[in-house]
C-alpha cells in the first residue's frame, strides 16, 4: 500500500504555491516513500470535486491524507467527512459561497481561464459544504489571526473540536508553514 499526500491549493492559486513547493521538497528529502499529488484545480467547484474524487478513486487502495489551504481546506473538509482520511487545513475557507457572492467575471491568474462566478457557481460551492465536523480527530487546523482574506474566528468556531494551532500575526498564506512540516507528516501518517 502506497502513501499518498493530496494537496489542494486555494482559490486562484496553483501547484506552484509556496506551501506545495515546501511540502514537495520536504517529502522528497525525508519521506520519499510518500507520493505528493498536487493537481491544478479547475475553476468550477463541481469540476474541482470531480477531480478530487478521481484522485481518491485512483488511490483507493493506498493510505491517503490531504492538506488543503483556503478553498482547498474547504474541499479537504468534505474529503475528511466522506472518506474518513486525515486532513491538514491551512487557513480554511468556512463559507466561500458568501465570500465570493459578488465576485462576478474572473480570470484565473495561473491558467488564464475566464469564467463567471454567479448563482450556479455559488450553488456548486454550497453543495460541498460540511455543516458539522463528524470526525474532528481527523483534522488539524492551522490558523493565523492576521489572515487578510478570511476571518480566522469563523474557522475557530467551525473546527472547535479539532486540533487547532492558532497564531498571532501571519497572513492568508500562513507565514512560516515550513516550521510544521515534521509534525504535519507525523499527524497525517
Amino acid at each position: 500500500m502506497a502513501k499518498i499526500l493530496l494537496a489542494l491549493h486555494g482559490f486562484h492559486s496553483s501547484p506552484e504555491s509556496l506551501k506545495a513547493q515546501q511540502m514537495s521538497a520536504y517529502l522528497a528529502s525525508y519521506f520519499p516513500e510518500i507520493t505528493f499529488v498536487c493537481p491544478q484545480l479547475p475553476c468550477f467547484p463541481e469540476q474541482m470535486w470531480e477531480l478530487v474524487e478521481s484522485v481518491l478513486e485512483k488511490h483507493k487502495k493506498d493510505q491517503i491524507a490531504v492538506m488543503g489551504s483556503s478553498l482547498g481546506g474547504y474541499l479537504a473538509t468534505k474529503i475528511a467527512e466522506k472518506y474518513q482520511v486525515k486532513v491538514l487545513l491551512i487557513n480554511p475557507a468556512v463559507s466561500p459561497y458568501l465570500l465570493l457572492s459578488h465576485a462576478g467575471q474572473q480570470k484565473h491568474p495561473y491558467t488564464s481561464e475566464t469564467y463567471q462566478i454567479g448563482t450556479n457557481y455559488l450553488a456548486q460551492l454550497k453543495a460541498l459544504e460540511v455543516p458539522y465536523i463528524g470526525t474532528p480527530e481527523q483534522c488539524w487546523v492551522l490558523l493565523q489571526k492576521d489572515d487578510e482574506i478570511l476571518d480566522y474566528r469563523e474557522a475557530l468556531q467551525k473546527y472547535k473540536q479539532c486540533k487547532i494551532t492558532c497564531e498571532q500575526g501571519g497572513d492568508h498564506s500562513f507565514i512560516g508553514f515550513d516550521r510544521y512540516l515534521p509534525d504535519i507528516i507525523e499527524f497525517l501518517f
